[in-house]
């Protein structure tokens, strides 16, 4: 499957936004795209699936290796004939960037150039970023240029007359339609602020189709492209879906279909836990949602299932409603399930954003001892544990909850801040360990 990544000269530049156009675009020209999104985010890629009512995949070398995001790359196939790839961040920032993703797939970038306030500049800043690969150390290409937010006539054939070089494949305008809402943790979510259909379609109408699709190619596959096909172990997961509840890889629910049955249900909602052999809290938002929770029976029956030994393993916001309290933003207490040893309280400011890597001291759901797990952090939240709480991993990479450690330890529950990605094992090891 042919593709090519949208890359961003920084965060906020409109990424997202030309994504979803550049996808319209390609349906419009009677192709079927899909996109994926690199880097750990959970939030972009829910308005790429908004729009095309396919999922899109995430591609993080960190977290999968190099091997894995191919692999995720080529499971796109089954759903699509073209991809477009949202870089993170600027094309070059971070250790694991835009760029390594590009390199590792071989794939073709475009980049996107906020045009708010430039023309000339725009051309010049996107030559300057073609020209800066081989100093960064990366074998890329940069072949195209979109102009983000930027208005026809004399100000897109300003920046198209100063490309030299590069390949002009069109602009996204500055319309109000095509800004998404944002909050701490990234965008609103693609099915709570959805861009306007109309918006993206006239969006659309500004992307060179042909000039794009002359731009793409075929990636390098050094990996077998298709999944091995996964043992049923007619495991019963119970997975927590709702708004508290709503960071899952594309990966992660492909993993389970392929091995086990999933039961969603709603704490926020006080839906009783589903017959299960395990249960899965992922991360989300539960802060907005802390006085419902704290008077849902759910947390109360949670609390009675951990006592009696099932396995439940919660990421980030899950460790945080498995906890003793959450404090909010407004400065309110709310009491949680009381399973595990630790408060946490909301922050104004971000309190861990990195990949993370750890080490199991023990044996635990997701990992053997001594076995190595990777997966990214991300919140707005500091976390107490007591002074004897018992911690599954050592940090060789992240903050974790103090630091040092992270994955607290109860009966068979493990709640860590840590979101795990399925290229890492943590799952398959999950549905081995119960």
């Amino acid at each position: 499957m042919p593709g090519v990544v949208l890359a961003g000269t920084a965060s906020g530049v409109g990424k997202t936004v030309a994504t979803l156009a550049v996808c319209r675009a390609l349906e419009r020209a009677g192709r079927t795209p899909v996109a994926a999104k690199a880097g750990p985010d959970f939030i972009d890629p829910s308005h790429h699936a908004a729009v095309l009512d396919r999922p899109s995949r995430t591609l993080d070398p960190w977290m999968a290796g190099e091997s894995g995001i191919q692999r995720a790359y080529a499971r796109g196939a089954d759903e699509g004939d073209v991809c477009v790839v949202e870089g993170m961040m600027g094309l070059y920032d971070g250790d694991v960037s835009t760029a390594a993703v590009a390199e590792a797939l071989d794939l073709p970038i475009v980049l996107v150039v906020d045009a708010t306030a430039g023309m000339e500049s725009v051309a010049a800043t996107a030559l300057g970023f073609q020209q800066y690969a081989e100093r960064a150390g990366y074998d890329v290409d940069v072949v195209g240029l979109l102009a983000a937010r930027a208005h026809g006539g004399r100000h897109e054939q300003g920046i198209r007359d100063a490309v030299e070089g590069l390949r002009y494949v069109g602009r996204t305008p500055p319309l109000d339609g095509l800004e998404i809402p944002d909050r701490h943790l990234g965008l609103h979510f693609g099915d709570e602020s959805p861009v306007a259909d109309d918006a993206i379609d006239g969006a659309a109408r500004q992307i060179r189709t042909g000039t794009l699709l002359d731009l793409v190619r075929r990636p390098r596959l050094d990996t077998a492209p298709s999944l091995r096909a996964a043992d049923e172990t007619g495991i019963r997961i119970a997975v927590a879906a709702d708004d508290a509840f709503r960071f899952v890889y594309p990966s992660t629910r492909d993993r389970f279909a392929a091995r086990a049955s999933t039961e969603p249900f709603s704490p926020v909602a006080g839906d009783p836990v589903p017959e299960c052999d395990a249960v899965y809290l992922p991360g989300g938002y539960p802060e907005r949602h802390a006085a419902a929770l704290a008077e849902s029976e759910t947390l109360d029956e949670l609390g009675s299932l951990a006592a009696d030994g099932l396995p439940i393993f919660g990421e980030c916001g899950g460790m945080m409603v498995l906890g003793e309290s959450l404090q909010t933003d407004d400065g309110d207490d709310h009491e949680m399930a009381g399973v595990l040893p630790v408060e946490t309280r909301m922050t104004d400011r971000p309190v861990a954003l990195d990949h993370v890597g750890v080490r199991a001291r023990e044996d635990c759901l997701v990992a053997p001892a001594g076995g190595t797990r990777r997966g990214h952090e991300f919140h707005y939240s500091s976390a107490t544990a007591a002074p004897d709480a018992r911690y599954a991993f050592e940090m060789v990479r992240g903050a974790g909850v103090d630091g040092a450690n992270d994955g607290l330890c109860e009966y068979r529950t493990l709640g860590t801040y840590a979101h795990f990605h399925v290229g890492s094992g943590a799952f398959d090891y999950l549905l081995e360990a119960v």
